[in-house]
């Protein structure tokens, strides 16, 4: 609820947040002395033998990573590509060194974005704290991969990549635009201007202020698909199956909110439950009788213990086709 409380706080200023500002100064200076080692050479990214895509966002909190990571393999598939993934790993025990991860693998083990990516995507997935040794370790044991995806790791400097997505939430933007602590954002606006798009996770809003004129931005919908039952995943139902009953929404993610909003305008005023993102959850924290919605990324970790009455509400992004084609081109560019 704390952190909860300061990401609220960070959506604009306070005498808090004055505070903070000269920790805010020394947090940048040391990000942008780490990121110039990195480019003058004084520190050695690591190159790997096929083209890399980094999906990341300069401010914490979800964004809607994992969704376009997803629909990114996917559509690389769909257009001949081979793709696989790499995560850090986060909120799993096993990180430290390079590990595949499959659907049935234990998200208190590799985290539960890994999985959902063994799950949805089709592709080997790898993680490791060290994304460029994870990304050996996959090419190593799929030798067809010919392009690799790493989830989040857009200051992973080590790792030399050929291609940058920024994903940024349409409702929050950036906050109140300051570093951390003072607010949100891992690295200033102007690092948008090295990164070769920006993905808005909302389609009924504007351009976003404050980014390069020349950067591409392309929106992104998150679209909920019908219901599938934890407990038994053959049976599905339409979300409007729930209107009218009693409803429980559970979300432990990086924008809870985003997911009741979801239900609400589908007309589901559920009761809402917020747990910590990433969190490992106990069958005794979710022990009600009525019906329990919850995201995909949760359900990974609830899995284990499903009762009939709970539900995941699945989401696929959906975006504009020039974003693939913009891929494309820069994948060709690399081998041209």
């Amino acid at each position: 609820m704390v952190a909860r409380w300061i990401e609220q706080q960070w959506q604009g200023s306070s005498a808090w947040q004055m505070l903070l500002i000269p920790l805010a100064g020394v947090f940048g200076m040391i990000t942008a002395l780490r990121r110039q080692l990195y480019q003058w050479g004084w520190m050695r990214a690591q190159r790997l033998p096929v083209p890399v895509i980094v999906v990341g966002n300069i401010s914490v909190g979800g964004t809607g990573k994992t969704p376009l990571v997803i629909w990114l393999a996917q559509q690389l598939q769909l257009h001949g590509y081979r793709p696989g993934i790499i995560s850090r790993g986060y909120g799993g025990s096993a990180a430290q060194i390079p590990r595949s991860v499959h659907p049935d693998s234990s998200p208190l083990e590799v985290g539960d974005e890994p999985v959902l990516l063994a799950r949805d995507s089709g592709c080997p997935v790898w993680v490791g704290r060290d994304r460029a040794a994870a990304g050996r370790a996959l090419l190593a044991a799929h030798a067809a991969v010919n392009v690799l995806i790493s989830d989040d790791g857009l200051q992973h400097y080590r790792l030399a990549r050929d291609m940058e997505l920024a994903v940024m939430d349409g409702a929050r933007g950036f906050g109140n635009r300051r570093l951390l602590p003072a607010g949100p954002l891992r690295e200033p606006l102007a690092r948008l201007s090295c990164v070769d798009a920006l993905v808005v996770n909302q389609i009924d809003t504007a351009r976003p202020a404050d980014v390069p004129a020349d950067l591409p931005v392309f929106f992104m919908a998150l679209q909920a698909t019908r219901c599938v039952n934890l407990a038994d995943p053959s049976r599905t139902t339409d979300v409007t199956a729930f209107i009218g009953q009693r409803v429980h929404a559970v979300a432990g993610i990086g924008y809870p909110q985003r997911f009741f909003e979801q239900l609400a305008a589908l007309g589901i005023p559920a009761e809402t439950h917020v747990f910590p993102d990433h969190h490992a959850y106990a069958a005794h924290e979710l022990a009600w009788p009525d019906t329990i919605l919850m995201t995909a990324k949760d359900a990974v970790k609830c899995s284990a213990f499903a009762t009939p009455n709970m539900w995941v509400l699945p989401v696929q992004a959906v975006l504009q086709p020039n974003l693939i084609e913009l891929v494309l081109a820069k994948l060709g560019n690399r081998h041209g």
